[in-house]
């Protein structure tokens, strides 16, 4: 890929939100696939990840990033039909 292949979008993160972004982000690599599509984020990765990132609010942080993982769900899967 090249500079060329990206969209110019600059997207703002809320700083209440920031832990997990990063979480969300590291873990991009870490997407479940099925024959009919991508099911969902791997969560085992996800405790190892907070660990990691010293995220102190799991709770919330898990539920921030279940927010995204729908969004990115929705997105996915259209790219790919």
């Amino acid at each position: 890929m090249t500079a060329e292949d990206y969209d110019d979008v600059v997207i703002n993160v809320w700083p209440d939100i920031w832990p997990a972004f990063v979480v969300f982000r590291a873990a991009s690599t870490q997407w479940r696939t099925s024959p009919g599509g991508v099911i969902g984020l791997d969560y085992s990765v996800l405790a190892w990840l907070m660990r990691v990132y010293d995220i102190a609010d799991e709770v919330t942080a898990i539920n921030d990033i279940q927010v995204m993982e729908r969004v990115a769900l929705n997105i996915l899967n259209k790219l790919q039909n």
